[in-house]
């Protein structure tokens, strides 16, 4: 910005021309200092509160070229910020969409989709074709389309409350207009119908479609089910746990031809996650109390204490693991116990080591965050694991 630094002087006459410095080169002795000193004052250019730089800057710096203040650098600095490369948008564009899609959860729908898939595939690796992979990858895809759906009319509406809470989701952050929002979630959820209408069948499309509606009360008024605890956390695991392990194991299934029937690893799973689903229900508000209080949002959080939640939280994991490890040793016939028990043995030891690691830091935000952060790998652990159990 072309702004002089020099704003103190109110004089720019008296600025040595670059013709002028063959003359000033040479500092000059302490008298001549005085005797220019005095003489400007005489003419009213010399200030008492300016001495300590004025003579210097007039006279013992000649090399520096001076130029008085302009306004129009201060223009084209607002240009040049305005005018900025079509790729940087593109990239900026992008980042916000990444961010409006809440990418952790997008992890958890993929992987939790992919891990019932590999099951089913693995039970009648017979039946496995490769005409199938398109119909998997459209399937995944309108997992994707309903997840972006319900985080993105969740964000619609919490705008205000994420401005408090999460003030780098892109809406609050002012990267992504509300208009856009709202043709991202009008297509989200119109492709996803129309590609589990056309591929899967009547059955899955109504479990699909009564995902969306939950997702949809869940966050838009009048009911705006978050506001109520309980039929939160009961709201995300139906969706979470049930319908998606359910669904998606059903729905490949149908793709090989074959009826639905339950198997040992596909129930365990899905009710592991439900009771998981619970866990994130519960504890996904801990970073967000200030917000939720501020804007009268009821949760366990703002009602029992971000302590007690993170208590409630971990006891419920844990005793997800000690049931996993009991069904592995007391069912060996439908689980690899060698495999099943030391797994959930290390992540029982590393969640209760997390606790402690957030008892420690005094429930910080920062700490409560990474707690949270930490829940989720948790969940995509469980699955990873999932297909070879």
């Amino acid at each position: 910005m072309e702004l002089s630094t020099s704003s103190s002087y109110s004089h720019s006459s008296i600025i040595p021309t670059r013709n002028s410095i063959s003359y000033y080169s040479l500092k000059p002795p302490t008298s001549v200092k005085s005797t220019i000193s005095r003489h400007l004052r005489s003419i009213g250019l010399y200030h008492h509160h300016h001495h300590h730089t004025s003579f210097s800057t007039f006279v013992s710096k000649p090399k520096q070229q001076h130029r008085p203040i302009s306004i129009r650098a201060g223009s084209e600095v607002g240009a040049a910020g305005s005018d900025r490369p079509f790729a940087d948008k593109v990239l900026d564009l992008k980042d916000a969409f990444w961010r409006f899609l809440r990418p952790h959860t997008i992890r958890g729908t993929a992987l939790g989709s992919a891990a019932l898939v590999s099951r089913a595939l693995i039970e009648n690796s017979n039946m496995i074709k490769w005409s199938l992979l398109l119909k998997a990858f459209s399937g995944l895809f309108a997992l994707i389309c309903g997840n972006g759906y319900i985080v993105g009319i969740n964000q619609i509406y919490d705008i205000s409350i994420d401005k408090v809470n999460k003030p780098y989701l892109p809406i609050a952050a002012g990267d992504l207009s509300v208009q856009s929002a709202w043709f991202l979630v009008i297509f989200f959820a119109a492709a996803g119908l129309l590609i589990v209408g056309l591929n899967f069948g009547p059955f899955i499309f109504s479990l699909y479609s009564l995902g969306l509606f939950l997702g949809t009360i869940y966050s838009v008024p009048p009911l705006r089910m978050k506001r109520f605890p309980v039929a939160a956390f009961l709201i995300i695991a139906t969706v979470r746990g049930f319908l998606l392990n359910f669904g998606v194991y059903y729905a490949t299934r149908a793709a090989l031809g074959l009826a639905f029937e339950w198997s040992s690893s596909v129930v365990f799973i899905t009710t592991f996650v439900t009771f998981f689903a619970l866990v994130i229900a519960i504890t996904k508000d801990l970073p967000d109390v200030e917000g939720d209080r501020r804007y009268q949002i009821s949760t366990f959080a703002t009602k029992l204490g971000v302590r007690n939640i993170s208590f409630l939280g971990a006891g419920i994991l844990l005793m997800n693991y000690v049931v996993s490890i009991l069904a592995a040793i007391y069912m060996p016939q439908a689980f690899r116990r060698w495999l099943l028990i030391p797994a959930h043995t290390i992540f029982a030891s590393s969640l209760i080591y997390q606790v402690q690691i957030l008892e420690k830091a005094n429930y910080t935000k920062e700490a409560i965050s990474g707690f949270y952060r930490f829940i989720w790998n948790l969940f995509y652990a469980e699955y990873a694991l999932f297909p070879f159990i």
